[in-house]
């Protein structure tokens, strides 16, 4: 990237007035700036009271100087902290001062990207702080810090030493290609790439567990129209959010609403009832609901007592990827209702909107499904990107067995296990385009 060399300013933790707010530099010439700002030699590791000057010498504000030398720094580099009022003048001041005497304004994540650049954090760590500083709730944070830890990376760093054990073994036995002795029936390589696609899919279930808990749980709402998931909805949310009427048909289109579930953002999505309507409006809102469902982590079906029989339709609407809620509606209509076993995939549950019976355990549910309590502690914060590459690994893996087990083909099986290992790298940033991670760092704020 260009400009990796220049010194950089940046206002690290913008305040509001009387807080305390850190003006950040890196680089070779961090410390002569910093020097020139605070009129005295700065010593390593040492908080110094200083009075901040201009360029012109005039006074801007009185705080604390930290210096820290590289690579012995969050950057690897040189870095100076000036701690000042939090005052937004008052730290865009410094910043002035700063350019003037020959730093340049940091770029959006130019810190956490000198610091993978550097060697002091790779790329799921830093995408780690940026996923820290956008948390919404405690588990978020929490995954966030584990990936900042290394947690993720220790993971994907077992997994490449996995894939090039595999790899390297199965090269060495097309070496003995020649040899009486046929290796690539050697039951050690079958039971390596067994347990190597075993460890893939674990990591790739965890990742997905990961990408659940930064980005929130997206469980769709769906039924026949009058089912009760507007009401439902509602009442989740402790709001009158959707138009509830007893007319059928009333919701026409998609409507989200976030709520909070034992510290777990779930995105709610009420969508329009699905049956057959010869309305063009009913019949658009309906494509609308099947959109909705194709991105669904949760599928919520919600089913009227009245109705048992829609039951099969509306589970064959879910698509395969997503996981299934059975949420029996009006249950104050039939308290005595007898709900279906939960089994295969499905959890049954009866509900209330009016008495808000259930309701709590449909929580708890909600919140199992988002990953709380069940292993959420000890989760790491990941994205789509994340589990995109563990797919292509598992593609890969996949592959690699089919060609050394059914085809034989040695050569063909290293060559998958090859790309395994390259998209495996994209996790951390050891193989990676460069315009990507210009896109990646891009959505950091300016000073992280």
């Amino acid at each position: 990237m260009p400009g990796r060399h220049d010194t950089i300013a940046a206002i690290a933790t913008p305040t509001g007035a009387g807080g305390i707010g850190i003006v950040r530099l890196s680089g070779a010439s961090a410390r002569s700036v910093a020097e020139a700002i605070c009129g005295r030699r700065l010593k390593p590791r040492r908080a110094e009271l200083v009075k901040f000057r201009d360029q012109h010498r005039q006074l801007i504000d009185q705080g604390i100087a930290l210096y820290f030398v590289g690579p012995h720094s969050f950057t690897g580099e040189d870095v100076v902290e000036l701690q000042a009022h939090g005052a937004p003048v008052v730290l865009q001041q410094l910043v002035k001062a700063a350019v003037a005497l020959g730093a340049r304004p940091a770029r959006a994540g130019e810190f956490s990207e000198r610091a993978y650049f550097n060697g002091k954090i790779d790329l799921a760590q830093a995408e780690a702080i940026a996923d820290l500083i956008a948390s919404q709730s405690a588990a978020q944070a929490r995954a966030a810090l584990r990936s900042l830890d290394g947690e993720f990376s220790q993971r994907v760093q077992a997994l490449q030493a996995a894939l090039i054990h595999a790899r390297l073994g199965i090269e060495a036995a097309i070496d003995f290609a020649e040899e009486e002795i046929d290796f690539l029936s050697d039951g050690h390589l079958r039971a390596e790439l067994a347990d190597l696609t075993a460890s893939v899919h674990a990591v790739l279930q965890a990742t997905r567990h990961g990408q659940r808990l930064r980005d929130g749980l997206h469980a769709v709402l769906i039924g026949r129209p009058n089912a009760g998931k507007s009401s439902l909805l509602n009442a989740l949310a402790g709001a009158d959010r959707a138009i509830v009427t007893a007319l059928a048909g009333t919701t026409r289109d998609v409507l989200r609403e976030p709520v909070l579930v034992d510290g777990m953002v779930i995105t709610l999505v009420d969508t329009a009832g699905l049956r057959a309507s010869t309305d063009l409006i009913e019949q658009a809102g309906m494509q609308r609901a099947r959109g909705e469902l194709e991105r669904a982590d949760l599928a919520l079906i919600v089913l009227d007592p009245a109705e048992p029989e829609a039951l099969d339709a509306l589970v064959a609407e879910a698509p395969a990827a997503a996981m299934r809620l059975i949420v029996h509606s009006k249950m104050d209509l039939s308290p005595s209702a007898a709900l279906a076993p939960s089994g295969d995939g499905e959890v049954h549950i009866g509900v209330s909107a009016k008495t808000g019976a259930g309701l709590d355990q449909l929580r708890t549910l909600l919140a199992q499904f988002a990953g709380c309590g069940d292993g959420g502690d000890g989760s790491f914060s990941a994205r789509a990107r994340h589990v995109a590459a563990l797919e292509r690994v598992a593609a890969h893996v996949a592959l690699a067995e089919s060609r050394l087990l059914i085809e034989r083909a040695g050569e063909l099986a290293a060559e998958e296990l090859k790309l395994a290992q390259q998209a495996l790298s994209e996790l951390t940033g050891e193989y990676l385009a460069d315009d990507l991670l210009g896109a990646i760092f891009g959505t950091f704020c300016i000073g992280k």
